[in-house]
């Protein structure tokens, strides 16, 4: 892979494995999926300038490496060491180049990255990230050296959504049982439909996300299978079809518990697979992460990729 013009060059810092703006290095990414929704993640002493393009290049699946969007830790205060989960930022550019407030997934994926940075056989984390949205707790259950690790994020308070007054939903001749807008930090519009498989989201998706222009706004398809369990399909801002959302799945189950169509822990499935959602005052996301492979990068003069560590065996999850 190769890139035709200039972009962020990198050099080693001697504070534990981060990188700062400076002279040409090669980079690693490592990439995680949350149920499908895949993430490049790397550790950087400050978000390239560039960041945006990065991502767009970076995350495109036929010229680069793939995935839905890219994550850059920097970190906060003192603590960057490689043995220290210390204290981090959180930084996430979609596939398109555009900047997301929060991520559910990315978060889940986010802490599995910082849990491979401990000590080989170190077990459990728990650390609080900063994001655009406010700060976020993630623990992780498993081992540095495991390859699926369980996340719970908490997602923190539900707040409502853009305004959809005036907005059309046309979804194909499908009937709109409710419509609901609210935020996580980042924007989602739940539908409440019969069957989320009818109706065709690749058309449908962008269609609705549009009355949000500029902003642009998550789009889910829900419908209720008992009072415990939920389907779900979603169009993502910024990266369009997706196998799962983890926000959106708690957007999905905050709106349905107040509606009192759902109790208060519900199994949220989507094409990825399925995440837990504990509703309360402060929302917790249940979802595995997965380590999918190793990337080293020359975000440098040639901005080639290197060979790198990949996992035998892997595939990156592509988008539904």
């Amino acid at each position: 892979m190769a890139f035709p013009d200039d972009s962020v060059r990198t050099r080693q810092t001697n504070r534990g494995g981060s990188l700062v703006v400076g002279e040409t290095v090669a980079v690693e990414l490592t990439r995680h999926h949350g149920l499908g929704n895949d993430f490049l993640i790397t550790f950087a002493e400050d978000v390239p300038d560039d960041g945006a393009d990065l991502a767009r290049r970076l995350c495109d699946r036929v010229d680069g490496i793939g995935a839905d969007g890219l994550v850059f830790g920097t970190p906060v205060g003192t603590a960057a060491s490689q043995a220290d989960a210390g204290s981090w930022a959180f930084t996430l550019f979609n596939s398109d180049g555009s900047s997301a407030e929060v991520s559910g997934n990315g978060l889940g994926c986010f802490g599995q990255a910082l849990l491979r940075r401990q000590a080989v056989g170190s077990t459990g984390l728990e650390v609080v990230v900063e994001t655009p949205a406010g700060d976020r707790r993630i623990t992780m259950d498993g081992s540095s050296t495991d390859l699926e690790v369980e996340a719970e994020v908490e997602m923190g308070a539900a707040t409502p959504g853009p305004s959809i007054e005036g907005i059309q939903i046309e979804l194909g001749g499908v009937h709109v049982g409710a419509v609901h807008s609210i935020d996580f930090g980042n924007p989602h519009l739940v539908l409440l439909v019969d069957d989320p498989d009818e109706v065709d989201l690749a058309v449908a998706g962008p269609a609705t996300e549009s009355f949000f222009a500029p902003t642009g706004c998550n789009v889910h398809l829900v419908s209720v299978v008992d009072r415990s369990t939920v389907r779900m399909r979603t169009w993502e801002r910024g990266a369009g079809l997706t196998m799962a959302c983890g926000s959106g799945a708690c957007a999905a189950a905050h709106v349905l518990h107040g509606c009192g169509l759902v109790g208060g822990v519900v199994e949220v499935r989507m094409p990825g697979g399925a995440a837990t959602v504990t509703v309360g005052d402060t929302v917790r996301l249940a979802v595995t992460a997965t380590f999918v492979d190793s990337h080293w990068v020359d975000l440098g003069a040639d901005h080639a990729e290197v060979p790198g560590n990949e996992v035998p065996g892997s595939e990156a999850p592509g988008n539904g």
